[in-house]
Formats: C-alpha cells, sequence, structure tokens
C-alpha cells in the first residue's frame, strides 16, 4: 500500500522543464607507472517536455572535483639569517584537484549567491574557515593562505577556472574537455553539471569516475601501507644494490 501510494505521488510531481543527460568519454582514470596525464570528454545533451525557452540562452558550468582534505598550510620567514616557519593555518577541506568549465564568463552563468549555495567557485570550493596558529591572524588570516593553496595548486594546474570553454549548440547538445595531470590523487571524483538562465540553476546534474593507481603503482602503494618494513628493506636493497652497479659501471669505464 505504502509502495503504491509513493509511486502515485511521484506520478504526480511536475517534471524538470529542463534537465541533463550525460555523457562520459571514461568512468575510470588509471594511474600507470608512465602515466603522464588524461583528459575527460563531458558531453551531454538538454532534456526537454516543452519547446526551449524564449529569453536568455542556456548556460552550463561542469565542475570537475577531487578528494578534499584538510591542509596545513604553512608561512616561511627570514629569521636571524635563516628561513623558518613562522604562521600556519589549518584549511578545513581542500579538493585534490578542481577545475570549472563554463559556457561563458563565469559571473554571466552564475550569480553570486547561487555560487555561495552550490560551491562551485573555487574559493568556495576550499573550507577555509580553519584553525589558525602563530601570528597568522594578525598578518592576513586565513584568506592569505587559501590564496596560497590557489596560487601553488594553480601552477600545478590542479585548479583553474575554464571560461567559455564549454559549446552549447542549439541550447540543447554541449560539450568541453578537462585536462587531468600527472600529478592526480587517487580517490573518486565528483563530476557535477549546471544548467543555468540568468544566472540561475535550474537543473543539476552529478555522477563520479575513480581515479586509481594500477599495476606496479597500485603494488609499490600497497605494500608501503600495508607492509612498511618489507618496503623499507626492499628500498634500501635496490639503493644499494644501484650504488654497487653504479660504482662497478664507473670501474669499468675507468679501466678501458
Amino acid at each position: 500500500m505504502l509502495r503504491a501510494i509513493l509511486c502515485l505521488l511521484l506520478l504526480t510531481l511536475p517534471a524538470k522543464a529542463e534537465e541533463v543527460v550525460l555523457g562520459l568519454s571514461q568512468d575510470e582514470v588509471a594511474i600507470t607507472a608512465t602515466f603522464d596525464g588524461s583528459q575527460i570528454l563531458v558531453f551531454g545533451a538538454v532534456k526537454r517536455e516543452k519547446p526551449i525557452p524564449a529569453g536568455p540562452p542556456l548556460q552550463v558550468a561542469v565542475a570537475v572535483s577531487g578528494p578534499s582534505e584538510p591542509v596545513l598550510v604553512r608561512r616561511k620567514a627570514r629569521r636571524f639569517g635563516i628561513w623558518v616557519n613562522t604562521d600556519s593555518v589549518l584549511i578545513d577541506a581542500a579538493p585534490s584537484f578542481y577545475k570549472v568549465a563554463t559556457s561563458a564568463p563565469f559571473d554571466t552563468v552564475l550569480t553570486d549567491v547561487q555560487d555561495l549555495q552550490h560551491r562551485v567557485s573555487i574559493d568556495r570550493a576550499i573550507q577555509s574557515v580553519g584553525a589558525t596558529f602563530g601570528t597568522a591572524a594578525g598578518s592576513g588570516g586565513a584568506q592569505d593562505f587559501t590564496e596560497a593553496v590557489k596560487r601553488i595548486r594553480g601552477s600545478q594546474d590542479l585548479y583553474k577556472i575554464l571560461e567559455s570553454s564549454v559549446i552549447v549548440d542549439q541550447q540543447t547538445l554541449f560539450r568541453t574537455a578537462i585536462d587531468m595531470p600527472a600529478n592526480l590523487t587517487e580517490g573518486d571524483y565528483s563530476i557535477r553539471i549546471f544548467l543555468t538562465r540568468e544566472g540561475e540553476v535550474i537543473s543539476l546534474y552529478e555522477t563520479q569516475i575513480d581515479v586509481k593507481k594500477v599495476g606496479l603503482e597500485r603494488w609499490l602503494f600497497t605494500m608501503s601501507r600495508e607492509m612498511p618494513l618489507v618496503y623499507g628493506l626492499m628500498s634500501l636493497a635496490i639503493a644499494i644494490f644501484a650504488g654497487w652497479g653504479a660504482a662497478a659501471a664507473f670501474r669499468v669505464v675507468r679501466l678501458r
């Protein structure tokens, strides 16, 4: 009886005027010993029950986010001729990877209120309430350290806003490509697709891709976590063997 009532309620709910039908070029990224980056092609269509509404055109934003974790950011200063850590802030959570592609300038696609609600921009994706240590509060607060995280990860191609990089055809089909660098963190990566009109979100679609180490990379990673003693001894043996081999080769070359 309860199931029948729930089904009846779902049937009577109004359908969304516009919603995303999504496709991905791949649903996982394999990190191997020779991995030098990848590219995810995000493409899809807009499903409608009615004709395209008149007025401002449909806009699309695609946000790809890696696993979030706390980040301890330190500031160095020169004291008595040496560089030492003086201030530090613990950022509550920062994604290891974060790129946003939009079909127009960011502030055209999303209003500030919608950005605040959905945490789409890089600033909003980083939760920087954080615990403050040292003298950080008196030297710019957590915001300076958040900017440092953005600057460092931006230089590593981990954080980026890609404005006007989503191609929208006839307000129905859309596509974009997100570059994934070689220095990816393993884990589940979230993909969010926003449909907007006049900066307001009218539909949101979410999915995930799996980024994981495979082959030799996976074996070494697992050993380092589950058998650290064996991993350490093996690393030491390899280092000794490599040193001995280099010395032996050098002696042979010198004798010749």
